[in-house]
This record gives structure tokens, C-alpha cells and sequence, in this order.
């Protein structure tokens, strides 16, 4: 398998096209046609990992944190990042990251926290909005079933747990075919009219190529007339955060005690207690401040996130418990996601879970 293969399997599972804008995701260093001798997965990318990926003779690190963020004006191994940069190339490495594409997927980042804490009825705490395009195009009755259904076999159509959704209206269509057409129906020179159908359907904006691709493929036309709109409209299966419900409400110092030993963290840091069971759980991995309001309006009796700074536990303003469990902590059991997403779609291949510790911080 090419390093391709490999980030199209992970791709169908987190699009990069739903990663957040000022993100750096995808392949960060290496030739997409590179045949992989295995694949070291981690949550950074460090000269530890880098070593560890040499040992175990994997040329493909798939990382959630990106090593490349900002840009890099020079490589000359001053700091960590560009030694890791540098450790990889000399080592013919290549480097893959999804980071928030993994955040806002449906079954990513922040979903494994809901399984750990044994959560149900989650659902996403800021769906993203403009995930969804719609195409129009028109097509001749007897032949807008092909049509449609190359359409929804590329993806379009999907609404949740529904497919196969659209929407049809019949009118005339009419054309005129210059002498350097070759038109499916009707005569060069000569006002065409058609009886047609206005096709329309919705995609999540990362199946638009296939979708495009799908519909001149099926479409009988020489010439096929269609328009693609982004829609506003948000989208509640992608994005940051998740919010869901315990089975048995628990008094606030039992939740954090769980808490503890399921994230395995030695220490929470929270705003203070309301004295009111915790049944509704709200949910961010790694920075997620921006999301305080989100939860509170959600009616969550706890947000869990990391990186809180001190004025921003004053926003819980008696309405909800803040609880910092730390950035790491958050996010760590994504590599196993995501080594277990890979081993299924690939049993026969060589999958590692990195052994590395890559957690910057320590606690006294």
C-alpha cells in the first residue's frame, strides 16, 4: 500500500475538509506514492517517535498534533520541531496529521471520551455549519433515475441516518446546438425542447469531486448544466465537542473521582461545586474555552475540556461545573482510535500503537 492508500482509508473516516481553517492537516512530509512498510501511530511527533518509527520500521507516523504548524522560514535544527523535521527526512519518514478534522468527525476525538466516561444519547456541542452543498442539475425524464442513482452512489443524498434523499420537479428544457456540438438529442441549429427533470440533492462538501465526477459520467448530455451552493445550514453529525448523559446521576465529587481514574489524570482542576448531581456531561478535547457558553446553553452540569485559564473558571457563573483535566489528558486515547480504526479497514497490515510518551507536562 502507498502512503496514499493509507490517508484515503484515514480520510473516509476524519475529511480533512472539515478540519477547522487555521489548522495545518494532511500530509506534512513525505511522497504520497511511497510504498509504506508500516505505520507508527501518535498522538505528537517528537525525535522520540521519530526513533521509535526507525526501530519498528515504519516510513509512515500518522500524528493527531501536527509538528509543522505555523511556517518554517529555516531548518536548521535549532528547536524541536525542525529537528524532528530534519530526523524524518534524513530517514526517509513521512509525517501524516488530521488534528481537528479528527475533533469535528463524527466518531473522533471527542466521542472516545463519551465512550470512556460511558455516556449515551451524545450528540455534537458546536455542529459546524457550511458542511453541506447543494447540487441542481437537469436531466431528461427517462433518464433521471441513472442519474440519481450515480448521484447517491457517490455520496449525495445523505441526511443522517437517511439516503437517497432529492427532489425532483418536471418542466421544459430547451437548447440551441452550434455546428461544433454533437448533441445527444435534437438537430445542430435548430431549438431543442426537452422534457426534464430539476435534479436536486445535498453532499457534505468533501464528496463535491465525487459527486461532480459521478453526475458528467451518468448524464447523457454532451454539455451538462449544474450548480453547486454552499449551504449555512449546520450540520448536527460534524463538529467540535459532545455533550450526553450518565446512566445514574452522581454527586459532584463522585463524578470527578471517576473522572480521575477513567482519564487517568492525577489531578482536576474545577470551578466550584453547586451542590446538584451531575447527570448531563459535556465534553471538549484539548483547548476548548470557546465552548464554556456552548455547554451552558446545552444545560450541561459539567464541561470537560483542558486549558482553562484563571479568569475564564469565573464564566461558569453558578450555572454549570468547569473541570480541566488537561490538554494530554483529553486527547489520549486517540491514537488508540485510531489505530483500531486502521486495523480493521487493513487487518493484514502493520499497525503500531506508539509506545512514547509525548506528554510535556508533569505533575509533583
Amino acid at each position: 500500500m502507498t502512503i496514499n492508500d493509507i490517508t484515503n482509508i484515514l480520510e473516509e473516516f476524519a475529511p480533512l475538509n472539515f478540519a477547522e481553517d487555521f489548522d495545518n492537516v494532511g500530509l506534512l512530509i513525505g511522497n504520497a506514492t511511497t510504498e509504506v512498510t508500516g505505520v507508527l501511530v501518535t498522538l505528537d511527533t517528537l525525535e522520540n517517535v521519530v526513533d521509535e518509527a526507525i526501530a519498528k520500521k515504519c516510513n509512515l507516523i500518522v500524528s493527531f498534533h501536527p509538528i509543522i504548524f505555523g511556517g518554517l522560514k529555516k531548518i536548521t535544527g535549532k528547536n524541536y520541531v525542525e529537528r524532528v523535521v530534519i530526523k524524518a527526512i534524513k530517514n526517509d519518514i513521512a509525517i501524516y496529521a488530521n488534528h481537528t478534522a479528527l475533533d469535528n468527525a463524527r466518531h473522533g476525538v471527542n466521542a472516545k471520551i463519551c465512550e470512556v466516561l460511558g455516556l449515551s444519547n451524545t450528540k455534537i456541542l458546536l455542529p459546524q455549519k457550511s458542511t453541506f452543498k447543494k447540487l441542481t442539475t437537469y436531466v431528461p425524464v427517462e433518464n433521471s433515475d441513472d442519474v440519481k442513482q450515480a448521484l447517491f452512489t457517490a455520496g449525495a443524498g445523505e441526511i443522517g441516518n437517511y439516503s437517497n434523499c432529492s427532489f425532483s420537479v418536471e418542466g421544459k428544457g430547451s437548447y440551441k446546438a452550434n455546428s461544433n456540438a454533437n448533441p445527444t438529442k435534437g438537430t445542430i441549429g435548430e431549438t431543442h425542447t426537452e422534457q426534464e427533470i430539476m435534479l436536486t440533492c445535498i453532499m457534505t462538501k468533501n464528496k463535491t469531486t465525487a459527486v461532480v465526477n459521478a453526475l458528467l459520467d451518468s448524464h447523457p448530455y454532451e454539455e451538462v448544466a449544474y450548480d453547486i451552493q454552499t449551504l449555512d445550514n449546520t450540520n448536527p453529525y460534524i463538529g467540535m465537542g459532545m455533550i450526553g448523559e450518565l446512566a445514574n446521576a452522581l454527586p459532584e465529587h463522585q463524578f470527578l473521582s471517576d473522572l480521575k481514574l477513567k482519564m487517568k489524570t492525577p489531578i482536576v482542576r474545577h470551578s466550584k461545586f453547586l451542590n446538584r448531581p451531575i447527570k448531563k456531561v459535556a465534553v471538549l478535547g484539548g483547548s476548548g474555552s470557546f465552548a464554556i457558553s456552548a455547554a451552558k446553553a446545552a444545560g450541561a452540569d459539567v464541561f470537560i475540556t483542558a486549558d482553562l485559564k484563571y479568569h475564564q473558571f469565573y464564566e461558569a457563573e453558578n450555572q454549570i461545573v468547569l473541570a480541566d483535566i488537561g490538554h494530554f489528558e483529553t486527547e489520549q486515547f486517540t491514537k488508540n482510535l485510531l489505530v483500531d480504526y486502521l486495523t480493521k479497514k487493513i487487518p493484514n497490515f502493520a499497525v503500531h500503537l506508539s509506545e512514547s510518551i509525548t506528554n510535556p507536562i508533569n505533575y509533583f
